[in-house]
């Protein structure tokens, strides 16, 4: 694992190289096939060098940020082309990259913590920097003293925790009945994620960034939530049987209300990043019922959701670059300036609503079994929750796509081959690793 850490930390002064920008992207394609090329057929931790080692769900995750990662570059060509900072640019995506991969890879919790909250600082950055409105600043702000405000309480638990048994090595985590350990442990993974009722900061975060930005949030930094909660679940099991069901309600009635935002915003990124507190939503009712599908279930959304959302993220911004605008209003008719475009925006909407094959698909099938196992009860928003996704996927389509022309534009550009390779890249494995499903349920 360390030779891939040094590997990206040899790569810094590459990313202040002159007219360099897509020797970068070329080297995360490199890192990412090379590190295909360790992967482990097993659920055990593999590689393990220092304190770092991956197992199948954070080597599934480091694949997923060096992926996400290497598209960012693909889609931030107008940061090049304007020569707005690139190399500063490029240099944050490295950060980002290598704090990320630190955090899936490191096997002791306390490392873990300090490289998820490193890769917060690269975030926020970019959000900064490279953002459209001036209400940035206060994205900005939310994203940070949301996520900062919950991790030190994290902070102290963890010190509580190997002070009473001197481990924070995954493999020797003790199963421990406090309420407060609970609270204070797994809330800075529930704003992450983001839980109903801390997700305030998210639309706010996406609508404001670039799109580089809202890739990296979407495709990797709510997940970062989800692969917490897995990891530290094990301490809480007894515990867990008691009190989950609550996070489990405010879930399932909150995915519930934020699909009901989603069909009446006006604005594609945020219709697209409310749809993220829904899926996540179901994503952690998943891992909060304990059981081997919903674990397994959550894992695939997690990636499906990354890949997918990403993608709808690129859409979003190769329509604003034409546009200069995300309404609703104005991006319509687009079938006919962009047919092929059209195409893409079908494709990624029926992934988002789980059509077959996408990976969301099964995804939703083994978390929908496992909450059903659960409660039987859970079915009756379960139903609302899936015919309210397929709707604000179906409205977010037919509005963009269909209607008048929008009468002031101006001048419009067919899609470029980079943009269309940038879809393709966030579509294929969205829909092919169905065919390896088996890889995501053999890890719990």
């Amino acid at each position: 694992m360390m030779k891939f850490l040094f590997m990206m930390i040899f790569m810094i002064p590459l990313s202040f190289k002159n007219k360099m920008f897509w020797l970068n992207q070329y080297l995360y394609f490199l890192i990412f096939f090379m590190f295909i090329f360790t992967f482990s057929f097993n659920y055990l931790f593999m590689n393990i060098s220092y304190f770092l080692g991956c197992d199948l769900l954070s080597y599934v995750m480091i694949l997923l940020t060096f992926w996400i990662c290497s598209l960012m570059i693909m889609a931030s060509n107008k940061i090049y082309k304007m020569n707005y900072y690139y190399q500063m640019f490029l240099f944050l995506v490295l950060m980002l990259m290598i704090s990320l991969y630190c955090t899936f890879s490191s096997m002791n919790l306390f490392i873990f913590y300090l490289f998820f909250e490193m890769s917060l600082v690269p975030t926020l950055i970019l959000i900064i920097g490279w953002g459209y409105q001036p209400e940035r600043i206060q994205a900005g702000v939310y994203l940070l003293f949301y996520t900062m405000m919950a991790s030190l309480p994290m902070l102290i638990s963890i010190f509580f925790y190997y002070n009473n048994f001197y481990s924070l090595n995954y493999y020797f985590f003790e199963d421990i009945s406090y309420l407060y350990m609970y609270m204070s442990m797994n809330l800075v993974f529930f704003i992450k994620m983001p839980m109903y009722f801390v997700h305030l900061w998210l639309p706010k975060a996406h609508v404001e960034a670039p799109v580089s930005g809202s890739m990296i949030l979407a495709g990797i930094m709510l997940k970062l939530g989800g692969y917490g909660l897995m990891r530290v679940m094990k301490m809480f099991i007894k515990l867990g049987m008691k009190i989950n069901i609550y996070f489990i309600v405010i879930s399932l009635i909150g995915g519930i209300f934020v699909s009901l935002m989603c069909l009446r915003q006006m604005d594609i990124k945020s219709l697209i990043a409310y749809s993220s507190v829904s899926h996540m939503g179901l994503v952690l009712c998943g891992i909060m019922t304990l059981n081997y599908w919903g674990m397994c279930g959550a894992f695939l959304m997690m990636v499906a959701h990354g890949l997918c959302s990403s993608g709808m993220f690129c859409l979003a911004n190769i329509n604003y670059e034409r546009l200069e605008s995300r309404s609703l209003y104005l991006n319509k008719g687009l079938i006919n300036l962009l047919p092929s475009m059209s195409m893409w925006w079908f494709l990624f909407s029926a992934c988002n609503m789980s059509a077959p094959p996408s990976l969301n698909l099964i995804g939703e099938i083994l978390l929908i079994n496992s909450l059903m196992s659960w409660s039987f009860l859970s079915m009756f928003s379960l139903i609302f929750l899936l015919f309210f996704s397929a709707a604000y996927s179906l409205y977010l389509y037919s509005y963009t796509q269909h209607g008048k022309l929008f009468s002031g534009v101006y001048s419009f550009s067919m899609g470029y081959i980079r943009e269309y390779l940038l879809l393709l890249l966030h579509w294929l494995p969205l829909n092919l690793l169905v065919l390896k499903g088996e890889y995501f349920v053999v890890w719990v």
